[in-house]
């Protein structure tokens, strides 16, 4: 596939990063020459020096010929209009843009093909605000990914002492679960290396799991991992940006929310659209603010600003004075391995969950979600089955007899409104959402190949 990248910024050149290795054609624009020299040291990419918007710098990036254009510049305008021209002037089969600004986002009628010409729209914080919310909906969870419009999920927990499934083999977990409650373990990552779990697998501490099962069975298996985290209450959020306020949005009607905002003119302003939250002036650097918020009371404290040496100083402050959970949006990737390898609970990359995103409508062969996992090394993958026996290469098939790309494993299927936990002898039928957890990334175009119907499926 001939892809242009417009914006080299950390979600442009990590999109290029993470397709680059999948035999595409990659031409990445931007106006900073040094960071594109920089980007064609480390990869096999074209750069292209120039406006992403302009013309006559979208043809020297061979435009005409794309068949997938990705504006991620910095400015919303420029990322819309350059989608416009990809379709007026080129003919561009498939666009696709990042959009921060609520203002454009809540109004969906600006993105039909008869006015501003995207295909895809990709807001970075309204991912985030979800991603967010997810993890404090579910205490004691580190990612927690939604297949199949959040009827099945995948969640990431830290094997703690006390949970009743540590130090047993993993075939126990069904015994233990209670009713009709079942679940799947994916993948457990130990001290770094991952295990491939099988029946006879023995969780221990500290362990990483990848576990998947229907959305209202998730705190079920949580408690067979690790003892019970209180539920969570109070929420502070350090940054009142779009993020802070969504977020403080969706949580103030069943938890007490605090947001502390630098800027006394959006701290005003955002107090005036919330209607529980707590809106305080302040730095969130600040030990002594911390302290007077009785930060070592709350439940979740949240750093959520634009820069990240802000986030990972308060942030650490937080946690060494007793917040019980400290969550951090961080930018850089080497920031965000050195502080989920330290002291701060969870560390949210925005390139790794807009990428996901992005990735889902790149992939080919019926699949409809995607999750960058472990730094972009694994995904996690939503396919849906299509065809008969005869034009499908899984449909009408048992698991086992898939040959399915080494390490790759099916945890789940979702049909209809049922979540069925996958074994060997699991058939696949037509329309079934299927969820792959694939631990290598080189295995993704045999994934894809093996979702594809034949030429001659109608």
């Amino acid at each position: 596939m001939k892809i242009v990248i417009l914006g080299a910024g950390q979600v442009g050149s990590t999109v290029a990063s993470a397709l680059v290795h999948e035999d595409n054609d990659i031409t990445i624009v931007d106006i900073d020459q040094r960071r594109l020299k920089e980007l064609q040291d480390q990869m096999d990419i074209r750069s292209v020096l120039g406006h992403a918007s302009h013309p006559k710098v979208m043809e020297r990036a061979g435009v005409e010929d794309a068949d997938l254009v990705i504006a991620l510049t910095n400015s919303d305008e420029v990322n819309m209009v350059a989608c416009q021209i990809a379709y007026t002037l080129y003919k561009v089969p498939t666009r696709m843009a990042r959009v921060r600004t609520a203002a454009y986002t809540n109004r969906p009628e600006l993105f039909h093909r008869e006015h501003c010409p995207v295909d895809v729209l990709i807001s970075p914080e309204l991912l985030l605000t979800q991603y967010i919310s997810r993890l404090i909906e579910y205490p004691g969870a580190l990612q927690v990914m939604d297949f199949a419009d959040g009827r099945a999920q995948l969640v990431a927990t830290g094997a703690a002492a006390g949970g009743l499934l540590v130090g047993q083999k993993l075939h126990t977990l069904r015994q233990h679960m209670p009713g009709r409650s079942d679940a799947r373990v994916a993948a457990i990552y130990r001290q770094g290396q991952l295990i491939l779990p099988k029946g006879n697998t023995v969780i221990e501490e500290n362990d990483l799991v990848f576990f998947l099962a229907a959305r209202r069975h998730i705190p079920a298996v949580m408690k067979e991992l690790r003892s019970m985290d209180s539920p969570i209450r109070r929420v502070i959020l350090a940054g009142g940006g779009n993020i802070g306020k969504n977020l403080a949005r969706r949580l103030e009607r069943d938890h007490h929310v605090k947001i502390i905002e630098r800027s006394p003119v959006r701290a005003e302003a955002i107090a005036e659209e919330l209607s529980k939250t707590i809106v305080l002036v302040g730095d969130c650097t600040d030990a002594n603010l911390l302290k007077e918020e009785a930060v070592e009371s709350t439940d979740v404290y949240c750093v959520l600003t634009n820069d990240d040496e802000a986030n990972i100083l308060s942030a650490l402050q937080a946690k060494r004075m007793g917040a019980k959970k400290v969550i951090a949006i961080i930018n850089r990737p080497s920031y965000v391995d050195l502080m989920e390898s330290g002291t701060i609970d969870i560390a949210v990359s925005p390139q790794q969950i807009t990428i996901g995103a992005l990735l889902a409508h790149i992939r080919r062969g019926s699949i409809v979600r995607v999750h960058s996992l472990r730094r972009g090394a694994a995904e996690a993958i939503e396919a849906i089955a299509i065809g008969d026996r005869r034009s499908s290469k899984v449909v009408g098939r048992s698991l086992e007899e898939l040959g399915l790309p080494e390490g790759t494993t099916i945890v789940g299927i979702v049909r209809g409104e049922d979540v069925i936990i996958a074994h060997h002898d699991t058939v696949i039928e037509e329309h079934d959402h299927v969820i792959l957890f694939v631990p290598d990334k080189k295995q993704i175009h045999a994934v894809e190949r093996l979702f594809q119907v034949s030429p001659t499926f109608i």
